[in-house]
């Protein structure tokens, strides 16, 4: 009797070589985004929570810019085919998500950093504190 980890049976290889290779268009983790920002980034890191959050810690670098307020006006100031990379608290908001809607709605180039800031924090990573 299967169990309900194999009662489905995984895809195809075809599949999910399509599947796992298309969620690095959607995501990245906190560990390439900390490489990147160490030998300068060729991103925007946007941490989409609130300001009072934000000057409580954020990832060095980071740029607050809540959800809410991802609009064509405030994305101007910056070209067309800058790549951003949202971020929130971590894997049980769906901030970073709503920033990354907003963007693709506003036709800019977007992807998540997985795991947020609870994941910079669990790679060891520091924070900055403050606006």
């Amino acid at each position: 009797m299967p169990t309900a980890v194999t009662a489905t049976r995984p895809a195809a290889s075809t599949r999910a070589r399509e599947h796992f290779a298309a969620e690095f268009e959607f995501e990245t983790d906190c560990w390439d985004v900390h490489e990147a920002l160490s030998q300068g980034a060729d991103f925007v890191l946007l941490d989409v929570r609130s300001p009072a959050l934000y000057a409580k810690g954020h990832v060095p670098g980071a740029i607050n810019l809540p959800h809410r307020k991802i609009i064509g006006s405030k994305m101007r100031q910056w070209s067309e085919d800058t790549i951003f990379v949202t971020y929130c608290s971590g894997p049980h908001c769906n901030g970073a998500a709503r920033g990354a809607l907003r963007l693709a709605d506003l036709d800019r180039p977007v992807k998540i950093m997985s795991g947020g800031l609870a994941g910079w924090v669990h790679e060891g990573f520091e924070l900055a504190t403050g606006e």
